[in-house]
């Protein structure tokens, strides 16, 4: 949830005040790395590209005009800092902890049997395992799509290509998932309806 005093914060840090840039670094850090981590997927990587993001904001927040949302404009440097990392070092890549809030599972924890929490934590496993799986352009928007919930066209603005691509890229990608998925034998289809209400969300 975005601060109130967010607009204030920008207004004030475009002018130069390291404080209020301060505070929006503080806002946003914590969905920043969440969101580096899930493309980067090593945790030293993860933090130098939102090292980067936060450094680039502050160099190009003169030149920010609100066109799009703060939160989006930052997201967008975050991944272009992560893929930018990844393919300068060609960086091998290790899981990071599967047991952080991000993943977005309907059931919370604490209603779950050992049983049951015990397949929940093998699924996180796989999908994790697939991701690593998935091209970098297939990945990112899945990332941001399913773990941080932005819509088609907050994606297309984050990533700067069309809709169309976006959507294209999540079929795209959320196909291979449920492939390597159903290949490792830990994958139900949804339902009709739950298919049909998840492609209409935008």
């Amino acid at each position: 949830m975005s601060d109130p005093r967010e607009a204030e914060w920008i207004a004030a840090a475009r002018t130069g005040d390291t404080n209020a840039f301060e505070e929006l670094v503080h806002l946003y850090e914590k969905r920043v790395l969440a969101l580096t981590q899930r493309i980067c997927r090593n945790p030293e990587d993860a933090a130098e590209a939102a090292q980067e993001a936060f450094f680039a904001a502050w160099q190009g927040l003169k030149n920010f005009r609100g066109e799009s949302s703060f939160s989006t404009w930052i997201y967008r440097l975050a991944s272009n800092a992560s893929v930018d990392l990844l393919r300068r070092e060609g960086r091998r890549q290790a899981a990071v902890s599967l047991d952080d809030k991000d993943l977005n599972f309907e059931i919370p924890a604490s209603t779950l049997s050992p049983q049951e929490e015990a397949e929940r934590r093998e699924l996180r496993e796989q999908v994790e395992a697939g991701l690593q799986e998935l091209p970098l352009e297939y990945r990112t928007v899945l990332v941001l799509r399913e773990m941080h919930q932005l819509r088609y066209d907050e994606i297309a603005q984050t990533l700067k290509v069309d809709v169309g691509t976006v959507k294209s890229r999540i079929n795209r990608g959320r196909k291979r998932l449920r492939f390597f998925l159903q290949e490792q034998g830990n994958f139900s289809p949804p339902s009709p309806s739950k298919e049909s209400e998840r492609g209409g969300r935008s």
